[in-house]
């Protein structure tokens, strides 16, 4: 199995951030000039002044058919304003078989790497570059893990969404599990305990690392694009919040000791854990008296359980008072679907919901206290994850929105609380008119498109939200970045079209029927796993984009 660098959020996913001065504030002034992002009181600094972005993603950049088509891509983001099986075909970077690996250095595998760097130092743009994936689903495998029924990729079926168009099928964790795995029986947590998998991602790690210890354009390394205790393969029942800590701490100093001049941060969704005990537990800082003519700052507090039922206790009771004034009801289109892994921890705790409660093994707050983290990180997907309980006095569509909302204000918070940066590394609702390419996390399959199951009922309730939903919560959500205190926000996820077909890459040419032989037409666009911007409704995005980066006071977008 061939495992690409996922580009964030996939390395593979480019972050691009203009690399021109950011406007500069009042108080901006304080780090002397550098070619790499720094981090000051909790703050992204770059030419000595505050580094601020919006932007947008794209994970498949780096398997793009030519030079050419990189060029083209990175060209147009920078001129919208965005300024941050063996396959016989496309790119590959790492090679994982019988127990072997062999790392690509021609010009399919790390010199393609090598192109897209160069070609965002032409541009002026920054790269967050994603070491790994946690998803690694195998068609027709392992059915009995997956809630989502897989996908027959042989030719001649009804294969209108290829494997290469999906976010979660750029090689991952479970590759390595399942080829250098030393344990019998193969569980998604050896990647995060087994020294023979941990020193093999290691070595990996240090041949892209070291590549690009210099490069201007790189923004920072991120270690992997959503790591957790579940995946396609089960884990052990003592995956938990302490060993994936464990393991971003022991990944997080290597990557340093190679790359001191760039940032780390993890990629992973921001999921808490209240009641977890932490190996970097937060030290409070010294407690001083204020002086007369100044006030004491606020200190934010710890996220606690009963803060939790609290806060949304009285938000409910803020709702329920406005609609007796208003006399409203509900209504709308429902976001629905949420096809997220099963949670395998701490399941007892339903007070608070998985977003909180640790059973995805993550600890956000105890992540974001390594030392050798620079920038905390979350994502936004409600489509497939649960951030709290639905308010029954809203519509549905206003829960996804508050729900979003609360989520951003609660990870900016912990950034205050640690003095360190946060970023939303990605936000993203299906509309009704991607729900057909929609593919979940973990899974193979459509489940709205041409290659699902067929419906129970004749007719089938529309998935999705409308484009001008779309674009109502894209707004409030940057909006509440903006006001909470985030200095980065990214769009999942960019489109491109006009790009070079080839047969087996993540751009093909298309097959219109069972058996059709494909032929290269020379024209294609980048995957779409539900969340592509393509088409109708694309200048929306990049408007609301563009003017949410200029709100964040810099002209770069990322």
């Amino acid at each position: 199995m061939y495992l690409p660098l996922l580009w964030q959020v996939v390395l593979a996913a480019a972050w691009v951030v203009s690399a021109t001065t950011p406007t500069p504030t009042l108080s901006k002034r304080r780090n002397a000039p550098t070619r790499f992002v720094t981090t000051q009181d909790g703050q992204f600094k770059f030419n000595g002044s505050d580094l601020d972005f919006v932007g947008t993603n794209a994970y498949w950049l780096s398997s793009l058919n030519t030079d050419e088509d990189i060029d083209f891509t990175l060209g147009n983001m920078s001129a919208n304003g965005i300024r941050v099986s063996i396959p016989e075909n496309g790119t590959w970077f790492q090679l994982i078989s019988n127990g072997t690996l062999e790392i690509n250095n021609g010009t399919n595998g790390l010199q393609k790497l090598d192109t897209v760097v160069r070609l965002a130092e032409k541009h002026g743009l920054f790269l967050l570059l994603s070491l790994t994936n946690n998803w690694n689903p195998r068609p027709l495998f392992e059915n009995s893990t997956i809630s989502i029924q897989a996908r027959d990729v042989t030719p001649g079926t009804n294969n209108s969404l290829p494997r290469g168009t999906l976010s979660n099928d750029y090689g991952g964790m479970d590759v390595y599990v399942r080829q250098l795995g030393t344990n019998t029986t193969k569980a998604h947590d050896d990647f995060f305990q087994d020294q023979t998998i941990i020193d093999a991602f290691l070595n990996y790690t240090t041949q892209v690392v070291s590549r690009y210890v210099e490069s201007p354009a790189v923004f920072g390394w991120e270690l992997a694009n959503d790591p957790r205790c579940n995946s396609s393969i089960p884990s052990t029942p003592s995956c938990n919040p302490q060993v994936i800590t464990r393991w971003h701490s022991t990944v997080a100093a290597h990557v340093k000791t190679i790359d001191p001049n760039h940032l780390v941060s993890s990629g992973n969704q921001g999921f808490l854990c209240t009641g977890c005990p932490k190996l970097f537990p937060r030290v409070p800082p010294p407690q001083t008296s204020a002086t007369p003519s100044r006030r004491r700052a606020v200190v934010p507090k710890p996220l606690t359980k009963r803060k939790i039922l609290e806060d949304r206790k009285a938000a409910f009771k803020r709702t329920r008072n406005a609609k007796k004034r208003t006399g409203g009801t509900s209504g709308g289109i429902r976001i629905r679907g949420r096809w997220m892994s099963t949670e395998t921890r701490r399941q007892d705790d339903q007070g608070i919901g998985p977003a909180f409660d640790g059973s995805q093994g993550i600890d956000s707050e105890d992540i974001i206290n390594i030392p050798q983290i620079g920038f905390g990180t979350f994502q936004l997907f409600p489509d497939q994850n649960v951030y709290g309980p639905d308010d029954p006095n809203l519509p549905a569509f206003n829960n996804t929105v508050e729900q979003g909302i609360q989520w951003i204000r609660a990870h900016a918070a912990l950034g205050a609380l640690f003095g360190k940066p946060v970023t939303l590394n990605g936000f993203g609702l299906v509309t009704q008119a991607n729900a057909p390419f929609f593919v979940p996390f973990n899974s193979t399959q459509a489940p709205f498109g041409p290659d699902a199951a067929p419906a129970p009922t004749p007719t089938q309730q529309p998935f999705g939200v409308t484009d001008a939903q779309r674009d109502d919560a894209y707004t409030q959500w940057l909006q509440a970045g903006l006001q909470s205190g985030l200095q980065g926000m990214l769009q999942y996820q960019w489109s491109q079209d006009n790009l070079t077909a080839a047969v087996g890459t993540v751009v093909s040419p298309t097959v219109t029927g069972p058996g059709t032989v494909p032929t290269v037409t020379g024209i294609g666009v980048s995957p779409n796993d539900g969340y592509s911007i393509q088409g109708v409704g694309q200048q929306q995005v990049v408007d609301t984009i563009r003017q949410a980066a200029q709100a964040f006071g810099s002209d770069a977008l990322l």
